[in-house]
């Protein structure tokens, strides 16, 4: 898509979030983990047990994602296009050993 509007002024890319706190997925969470404990306690045993390799240790913030796409949606972001950019936390890492 990005080569289709190239020399246009118009940017394309992609926004790749990862696990974000959403009502969903803090009902998501405490279902599995259990709902007897508070949410911030069952956010950690989740991403300790099913996103082990966060760098960030908690879910996402919705506004964390719209500050990337803010960015990338604004002049500053000019020269970005044809990228897709992970907010994800560091769940995947970049380099594999």
């Amino acid at each position: 898509m990005a080569q289709s509007v190239a020399g246009s002024g118009v940017t394309v890319n992609s926004v790749l979030p990862g696990p974000t706190h959403t009502p969903g997925v803090e009902q998501f969470i405490t279902d599995l983990i259990g709902g007897d404990m508070p949410f911030e306690e069952a956010e950690q045993r989740f991403i300790a047990q099913a996103r082990p390799t966060s760098l960030l240790g908690r879910l996402i913030l919705p506004e964390e994602i719209a500050n990337l796409v803010l960015y990338v949606s604004s002049e500053q972001a000019s020269a970005t296009s044809g990228a897709a950019l992970r907010v994800d936390g560091g769940v995947i890492p970049t380099l594999i050993p």
